[in-house]
């Protein structure tokens, strides 16, 4: 049983869509002792709270952030005010988890960054996939070369989804994926340009319908299509090595991860011959587990161990550089667009 003395106490800031979530999970992470949960509405906060009689509700940042008893916060606002919210409390020598994306911007996100590692704080991004059994096991293969080279990643995340007022599709669902691919690649192989395309065929004044190509500094291609408009609900991604093919279906509870012995083999002679490896398919066995709960206790972990959790800041600014990259593209007819050289310091 952890001491009440070796808990960080947490705030969670926002009691809005995902505030609750973090409250939930905050609850049962033993590392962390959940002292406030800050929003504006403070009636709907309380009701969040319910039965947690022992946590406060309070509509005052600076309340929060003045009680000693608070030594992290993690915040569930609006993208646009991440870095208010954010840099204040790393101001005031909290450490901070942050919902994605990490800022509106790049250059917001680098504030953050330099914030907190100037005083030697946490930052951390709730890039929730990456906390999954099944993106583990998927990073695990990769990296350590059970597939072989990487040769390309497909991925797909459409739905009928919540059309956002602030962000286009491509800000609202690729996060996910981006993160992801970050999470899963060798820190060798970096994105060097992107292409994005995209339409709003129901005149939301933003792209609704994406499609982002990522070229990878290997040569490797990986592919993101993600839609707010499809009828059907579709998590599915496949990443392709030398070795071995993995497709990796988040909507399956039985069989999320497929490992494939099967692929294109080629022998270089007077011309290339093509063949074809026909092996087995294996299912990984995995645990489920909730991985919100892996968030919380990385987040613990990695206060009460200084060190960088595996998504902290700069995993974040990775994905906004890739991002920014693709709102150029976005913009200019979908043509390739260079990911700032300095990405590749985000490793």
């Amino acid at each position: 049983m952890v001491d009440d003395t070796d808990r960080t106490g947490l705030a969670v800031i926002g009691a809005g869509y995902w505030g609750p979530n973090l409250v939930r999970n905050a609850q049962a992470t033993p590392g962390l002792r959940l002292e406030y949960l800050c929003d504006l509405d403070v009636g709907r906060a309380r009701s969040v709270l319910g039965g947690y009689s022992t946590v406060r509700a309070t509509g005052s940042l600076d309340e929060v952030l003045a009680d000693p008893a608070v030594g992290a916060v993690a915040v569930a606002t609006p993208a646009a005010t991440h870095l208010k919210v954010a840099l204040t409390a790393l101001e005031a020598g909290k450490h901070v988890l942050v919902e994605k994306p990490l800022a509106a911007n790049l250059a917001e996100g680098r504030r953050l960054v330099e914030a907190a590692e100037d005083r030697g704080l946490v930052l951390m991004l709730d890039h929730t996939y990456c906390y999954t059994p099944a993106v583990k096991h998927l990073r695990e293969l990769v990296r350590d070369g059970g597939i072989g080279d990487v040769q390309y990643l497909d991925s797909v995340r459409i739905n009928l989804g919540l059309v956002q007022r602030d962000v286009d599709v491509l800000w609202d669902l690729a996060p996910h994926d981006l993160s992801v691919f970050a999470a899963i690649l060798p820190d060798d192989l970096v994105p060097v340009e992107v292409a994005a395309h995209g339409s709003d065929p129901i005149g939301a004044g933003r792209a609704c319908v994406a499609h982002l190509t990522v070229r990878l500094s290997n040569g490797a291609m990986a592919h993101i299509h993600v839609n707010w408009l499809s009828p059907t609900k579709i998590r599915t991604m496949v990443v392709g090595g030398s070795a071995k093919t993995v497709v990796w279906d988040d909507l399956n509870p039985t069989q999320r991860l497929s490992v494939y012995d099967r692929g294109v083999v080629t022998t270089q002679r007077e011309q290339t011959i093509v063949s074809y490896r026909l092996g087995d398919m294996v299912a990984p066995a995995l645990v489920e587990q909730e991985a919100l709960r892996g968030v919380m206790a990385e987040f613990a972990a990695s206060i009460a161990e200084g060190r960088r959790p595996l998504t902290d800041g700069r995993s974040g600014l990775r994905v906004l550089a890739i991002l920014e990259a693709a709102t150029e593209s976005l913009a200019a007819g979908g043509r390739f667009v260079a990911v700032p050289a300095e990405v590749k310091e985000y490793a």
